[in-house]
């Protein structure tokens, strides 16, 4: 690691987060929930280890059934709306947060994007991005 932690949160800084570890991964993500907390086409992400994260100030969460049929939990924030983290039932050790939210976003570097099957032809990604269809398993 750095020994830099990543740091962000939302608009009106009421949800804040620490991250003092390295990202497991980076990526975009075409999936029908993604593109409508975004607004856009799809979602760009950052995962890392839940133990590592601490987080500040209260979100509110919204529980989903995703794509994969697991249960994903977006935590948002209830004074500003921004969407921050997101955390799966399926994957308790696991956090993804935002690319967006980070303080410094040119620090996110995507590796892949994730069903790539939902991508919209007004949204292009890298083409040198190793695609998924769906959920990498």
């Amino acid at each position: 690691m750095t020994n830099k932690p990543y740091t962000g949160g939302c608009a009106c800084g009421a949800l804040r987060y620490e991250i003092a570890a390295e990202p497991l991964a980076g990526l975009h993500c075409q999936c029908i929930d993604c593109r409508r907390e975004s607004g856009t086409g799809h979602g760009s992400h950052m995962a890392f280890p839940r133990a590592a994260a601490t987080i500040t100030g209260k979100a509110t969460r919204w529980d989903n059934k995703a794509d994969s049929s697991n249960i994903k939990t977006s935590a948002f924030c209830p004074t500003c709306g921004s969407p921050v983290y997101t955390t799966f039932a399926a994957m308790p050790e696991m956090i993804a947060v935002r690319a967006a939210s980070l303080d410094e976003p040119e620090r996110f570097v995507p590796q892949f994007v994730t069903y790539a099957v939902r991508g919209l032809a007004w949204d292009p990604l890298d083409p040198a991005l190793k695609r998924f269809e769906k959920m990498p398993g």
